[in-house]
């Protein structure tokens, strides 16, 4: 058995919309951060992205799917379910999400001050 996700795994008070480096829509880079590790089916995707609505998760999984980034199985039988995993594509992007978060994290102030001064903030 697989380690559940952590419900706090995103911090809500940390707007992920403020970086401006963005991997796919909203939602892509936090999916792919859940799957790090391992398949999850949706209810699990749905835990720590609380924030999200079925319907914008399921865009985001097939948007990830068509391109290449995360795979969709579905294993039948009684209780069919569905899981989603990355693929190899996937998974090197790991490294430059991490680099991405790193940057960010080292230039927040600044990206703070900088939202706050614009004018179209």
């Amino acid at each position: 058995m697989r380690t559940p996700l952590d419900p706090d795994m995103f911090d809500p008070v940390c707007p992920s919309g403020l970086s401006p480096i963005r991997i796919g829509d909203k939602w892509a880079g936090m999916i792919v951060r859940c799957l790090e590790h391992g398949p999850r089916r949706f209810s699990e995707l749905r835990v720590p992205l609380r924030g999200v609505t079925a319907k914008a998760l399921t865009k985001s999984l097939r948007t990830l799917e068509r391109d290449g980034l995360v795979h969709r199985a579905s294993h039948p039988g009684p209780g069919r379910r569905v899981e989603y995993a990355l693929t190899p594509l996937g998974h090197s992007l790991l490294a430059p999400m991490a680099a991405a978060c790193a940057w960010a994290q080292e230039h927040w102030e600044e990206l703070l001050d900088a939202r706050e001064a614009s004018p179209h903030g």
